[in-house]
């Protein structure tokens, strides 16, 4: 017989993804071309805090196709202004100053309009001599995969083949306050972080931290910009990750849940002062701002501004945490980062010798031996996640998940371990 050769994808392969294709999805829920259903505590990496499908959001995006969908920043659109205001007075109060929004696409798009803003301020306010301005970053970082990101990211897999590398970053260990003093002089014009680390595997910095490097930057005269992109907007069961730890940041970047993971939408919110030298011609985007990402952007910050949502995510995220406390006493997991709906969850480091060599996925003989293993037994158990760095899984449901599907999704987790 005749062996038939694999089709050949037109698809470049820059993803490694789950065995699993997806057709549809409603709430917390996704189906696959089979007709089997997913729990998701992916959530598109926060992009879908609240659920597939929501229909207020679906709604709001129905109701602006038949309208307009694209003017490109050429001309206003009657959802300009609103959007920008709507987003100022949900996100301003948690900010330094007078608040102003830039809105994009993409995350990435939103920190490269971040670094340029800082470094136009850091030449026409402060005074850095021109071509000198540094921005301090954190080791373990991620921003994005533009060039000039991955050119401070100390990933190799993001970083590497990709050089030349864009100059001007001072990177310094994550959590570490008196490392990030002792970089920034008098070229610093802002110190860019996460105020959780995301796809390092949900690591929250020690309590101390960002307030410790908003007084840093108060003293020199540094701006303080927060890449929310993943924490924000509801994850961490507060608006804003930062208000867990009493901080307020000069920019903020936000993304994903923006969108409602209906379009990609983005944006830039901070001092006035800073995002006005900005002027025109200086920055732009042809569909950043457009009218159906201003509609479905509306409709989140209306979702978000009755704090219905983050407080689902702190009762979730409790519910989360002590289901998870169990497997660490038991050996099943290694560790245990938790805030709000957001976990990461490390395998002890001797899954891999435990497991054996005959370790495969769905097997019930053996414990999972990587991050991989783990997701693909939970996709076996009707559970969708993904694995980081090796060893590390992360859990980022629905804000809107209930509590009787979290719980099934967290008892796959324990069959999936034991």
């Amino acid at each position: 017989m005749t062996a038939v050769a694999a089709p050949v994808s037109a698809l470049a392969h820059n993803y490694h993804p789950l065995p699993v294709t997806l057709a549809s999805g409603s709430g917390s829920w996704v189906t696959d071309v089979d007709g089997r259903r997913y729990l998701d505590l992916l959530a598109g990496y926060s992009a879908l805090n609240f659920g597939h499908r929501h229909p207020a959001l679906v709604a709001a995006a129905h109701a602006q196709l038949d309208r307009l969908t694209l003017t490109s920043r050429a001309f206003d659109h009657d959802l300009l202004e609103p959007f920008a205001t709507a987003l100022a007075g949900l996100v301003g109060p948690l900010l330094v100053g007078t608040p102003m929004v830039l809105p994009m696409n993409t995350g990435a798009e939103a920190v490269e309009t971040a670094i340029k803003a800082a470094r136009k301020w850091g030449y026409e306010v402060k005074g850095v001599p021109a071509g000198r301005a540094t921005i301090v970053v954190a080791d373990g970082n991620f921003h994005g995969r533009t060039t000039t990101i991955v050119s401070f990211s100390s990933d190799p897999e993001a970083r590497d083949g990709f050089g030349p590398y864009t100059p001007g970053f001072v990177s310094v260990p994550y959590g570490d306050a008196a490392a990030l003093a002792a970089v920034i002089d008098e070229t610093t014009v802002a110190v860019l972080l996460e105020p959780v680390q995301g796809e390092q595997g949900v690591v929250v910095p020690p309590p101390g931290y960002l307030p410790a490097v908003r007084a840093l930057c108060d003293d020199a005269g540094v701006l303080l910009v927060a890449d929310e992109i993943q924490s924000g907007l509801g994850r961490t069961g507060t608006t804003l990750a930062c208000e867990t730890w009493g901080v307020r940041p000069d920019l903020v970047t936000l993304g994903k849940a923006l969108g409602g993971g209906i379009v990609p939408v983005s944006a830039v919110v901070g001092r006035d002062d800073v995002l006005g030298v900005l002027t025109a011609g200086t920055h732009g985007s042809t569909f950043g701002g457009n009218p159906l990402a201003c509609a479905v952007g509306i409709a989140v910050v209306e979702l978000l501004s009755t704090g219905q949502v983050q407080a689902a995510a702190r009762v979730r995220g409790e519910q989360l945490g002590a289901r998870l406390a169990p497997l660490v006493a038991d050996g099943l997991l290694g560790d245990v980062r938790r805030i709000g709906l957001w976990a990461g969850l490390d395998l002890p480091a001797s899954a891999a010798s435990a497991a054996g060599p005959s370790s495969a996925p769905g097997s019930s003989s053996a414990r999972p031996a990587t991050g991989r293993e783990l997701c693909e037994r939970l996709l076996a158990r009707g559970v969708l996640a993904k694995d980081t760095h090796g060893s590390t899984i992360r859990l980022a449901p629905p804000l809107t998940i209930t509590e009787p599907e979290l719980d099934q999704a967290l008892d796959a987790l324990t069959a999936a371990l034991a």
